[in-house]
């Protein structure tokens, strides 16, 4: 299936606004969940690590809230990428940005209202507040295909014909319900046969008009009885086409290196790069900081700086001489080194900056969608951008206890940390080994190479005298 050209622009803006919108309101409060982990530590008295794992699930799997987010974002990116081509990274830019903001934001508000309406008022506030998502939804137009005007899944009729499991032309269903009266109609000619005989017809086919109405009725019945079971057979045959369908495809996916690549990028990225916007208060306590000295909170640095780094760097991936991949790959490599140099931060000021950096270089999730739909295709978008944000959702529920368990075991962040660096470098030099020789030429084939000029000397008549 083919979509209409996209038109950056028109409608597409106010895709935009309602994307960042939804964003701000899904994932503002899961971000800043580490205003709410110290919280926990002191309510549930448990281990870092067994109470990272509340954290973690509610920005990961595991929790309904945790699935209407993941289906949110999808769909977010999805749409944005069909109305945008030219100004794609640009447009997933702002949107993306909505999260940023409400990571910012949320921070500061989680505090005050934990602060006058306690732990579970929050939380109430929190969730009543994003019910303003409905609203958002509503603007949201998905542009329709190329070759028709309605959803090609309105019908069982629509789906073509080679979605049948044995690839044989099925008959219709009025072919059907005249192969049903044809054998009704041949009953009928045995019992008259039958008739012939030395039996009476009187005794066989009885001429009571109740009896022959309600013969009649027990036809009808029948007749809509094969209706809905040859309906039910050819939409089981069809849907379980589809499966087979989407299993051949995600295999196919599977079978591109960079997408592969990506998929294990993302993993340890969101296992090594998402617990510092959990654990980065804990982190500042646990280093001796005082909550006075913070002008502001480190998580709300980190919030404005990823509003920033998702900005510039959707801006850059528009343009052409830049290339997407290696610089989603620089922002990997870059990431690591600043997670490795956490333990090394003792005082506000240090951890102040390094939140800045790891802010920024979080921003890199503007510019994933464009990364992925350069790898697989508009057409394939959405179908690899839910495989791989279902693993990014696994990386974020086992990062942030991960490195908690970590302290639990040495009483200190740093082996975490340094952990946390080791699984994005990683995930890095994966992504950048497997895109090296084909980013931009995978798809094309190499031109072939000129044909090789021999020249011979023509031999003089006079040697053969």
């Amino acid at each position: 299936m083919e979509f209409k050209k996209p038109p950056d622009g028109g409608w597409g803006w106010v895709i935009v606004l309602a994307s960042l919108f939804t964003q701000f309101l899904c994932y503002g409060s899961p971000l800043a969940v580490g205003v709410l982990y110290i919280e926990w530590l002191d309510a549930f008295g448990e281990g870092k690590g067994k109470t990272a794992w509340v954290g973690s699930l509610a920005s990961g799997v595991g929790l309904l809230a945790s699935l209407g987010c993941g289906l949110l974002y999808t769909a977010t990116v999805t749409i944005t990428c069909q109305y945008f081509d030219s100004r794609r990274g640009l447009a997933l830019g702002l949107i993306s940005t909505g999260s940023s903001i409400g990571l910012f934001i949320y921070a500061a508000l989680q505090r005050l209202l934990i602060e006058f309406y306690g732990l579970d008022g929050c939380l109430l506030i929190v969730g009543a507040l994003a019910l303003n998502i409905l609203a958002c939804g509503s603007l949201m137009r998905p542009l329709q295909s190329s070759d028709c005007t309605l959803p090609e899944k309105i019908a069982l009729e629509n789906v073509p014909g080679r979605y049948s499991i044995y690839n044989e032309k099925e008959e219709n269903l009025e072919e059907n319900i005249n192969i049903l009266e044809k054998t009704y109609r041949g009953e009928e000619t045995c019992k008259s046969t039958l008739a012939s005989g030395d039996w009476k017809p009187e005794s066989l086919l009885p001429k009571n008009p109740t009896t022959m109405a309600h013969t009649k009725e027990t036809e009808t019945y029948k007749k809509k009885v094969a209706e809905r079971t040859y309906f039910c057979k050819q939409l089981a045959k069809r849907k379980w086409q589809l499966y087979k369908n989407y299993c051949e495809e995600t295999v196919a996916l599977f079978k591109n290196k960079v997408f592969s690549a990506l998929f294990i990028a993302i993993f340890l990225f969101d296992i090594g790069g998402f617990p510092p916007s959990l654990l980065m208060e804990d982190v500042a306590r646990s280093s001796n900081v005082k909550e006075e000295e913070f002008p502001m909170p480190l998580i709300s640095i980190i919030g404005i700086m990823t509003a920033v780094g998702k900005l510039i760097l959707g801006i850059l991936a528009d343009f052409k001489w830049i290339n997407t991949l290696y610089l989603y790959v620089a922002t990997l490599i870059i990431m690591s080194l600043a997670l490795c140099a956490i333990p090394f931060a003792k005082s506000y000021v240090t951890l102040a900056l390094l939140s800045g950096i790891l802010g920024f270089l979080t921003g890199n999730w503007s510019i994933f969608p464009y990364v992925t739909t350069k790898t697989v295709g508009i057409e394939k978008l959405a179908h690899a951008y839910g495989i791989l944000m279902f693993f990014a959702g696994l990386g974020n529920s086992l990062g942030p206890p991960i490195v908690g368990w970590f302290y639990d075991w040495t009483h200190t962040y740093d082996t975490a940390f340094y952990f946390s660096g080791f699984c994005v470098l990683l995930g890095g030099f994966i992504l950048l080994l497997a895109a090296l020789p084909s980013w931009d030429t995978c798809n094309k084939q190499l031109p072939k190479p000129a044909p090789t000029t021999f020249l011979y000397k023509v031999a003089s008549n006079s040697s053969n005298v």
